[in-house]
């Protein structure tokens, strides 16, 4: 149908907001069919606002905005990224705020309920993880989280089993404002290839890393370059770490964590960009990029999307 003839198509912008490891990236990347947005169960996993695009050809077009899990600023990338939270919720046209299925409400959880009392736009509860409790044990969660906030609607899903997705979508549509698409109808991300591969690379060393070093790396793409007639892609890639015995353990015995980081890459980037990927990888040291405006810049955290 073209959706300029139709009257009933609705658009907009919907932000994920919610504490590290509840979910977010794992359900956008659920709701929208493929993987966009890395996933770990590390905090601070995503940095970056990530957008993606969900279109149903006959009601409409969302426009997903993943921020990064909220938290305690510890450094300017700390700072960095709690600032694309606070943009965010300005942005948008609607908030999905992520919780797990806990009987309780924390002190954490009412300072982000204070904070979504001062928007106008309206804010979607998301339980999420709800696979990991029975139905009875569900009920007082719900009953426990609505009087957290004035929230339009309570949904419980599992991101993981994409169960209740299909229910979060048709929610969302109810609160959209009629309008046109933003993208076209084949936009999935904005993000470019040679970003997602970096955040590939970045969530490969996050799973397989100590706890401690993840926090301090960073990846950038130094070349990606598809050969004339082969379906083959050399790619070269740094992961950045802030110390030399970080570099130590990213290399690992006789390059074994490299090669590990290098292999489990290589196979996601081959299903991503359908081809073989040829990656080499380096490691290099920068001290205290976290807390160094030059560094984060390098490394693609900006403050502001036209920097």
């Amino acid at each position: 149908m073209d959706q300029l003839s139709n009257s009933n198509f609705k658009s907009g912008y919907v932000t994920m907001i919610g504490r590290p490891n509840v979910g977010k990236s794992t359900l956008m990347n659920k709701l929208i069919g493929q993987k966009i947005a890395i996933t770990s169960n590390k905090p601070q996993t995503t940095r970056n606002r990530i957008k993606t695009v969900y279109t149903d050809e006959e009601r409409g077009q969302i426009v997903f905005l993943d921020t990064p899990g909220i938290h305690k600023a510890k450094n300017r990338l700390g700072e960095y990224m709690m600032d694309i939270v606070r943009r965010t919720l300005g942005d948008v046209d609607l908030v999905l705020w992520l919780v797990e299925p806990k009987p309780n409400v924390g002190a954490e959880e009412r300072k982000i309920a204070e904070t979504l009392s001062h928007i106008d736009q309206p804010v979607i509860l998301v339980i999420n993880k709800a696979d990991t409790v029975s139905r009875d044990a569900l009920l007082p969660v719900i009953m426990a989280w609505k009087d957290a906030g004035d929230f339009a609607e309570i949904v419980p899903v599992s991101a993981w089993k994409g169960t209740g997705c299909d229910d979060l979508v048709d929610t969302i549509f109810k609160y959209l404002p009629y309008g046109p698409m933003f993208y076209d109808e084949d936009t999935v991300t904005d993000e470019t290839e040679r970003e997602i591969a970096a955040e590939v690379i970045r969530e490969k060393s996050l799973y397989v890393l100590q706890d401690e070093i993840p926090h301090g790396i960073a990846v950038t793409i130094e070349k990606m370059h598809e050969r004339p007639g082969k379906k083959l892609v050399d790619i070269e890639a740094t992961i950045y770490c802030e110390r030399e015995s970080h570099k130590g353990i990213i290399i690992g015995k006789q390059g074994s964590m490299l090669k590990r980081i290098g292999s489990d890459s290589r196979y996601e980037l081959e299903k991503m960009l359908d081809m073989k990927v040829n990656l080499k990888l380096w490691v290099k040291v920068q001290k205290g990029w976290r807390d160094q405006e030059s560094s984060l810049k390098k490394f693609g955290y900006r403050k502001t999307e036209d920097e």
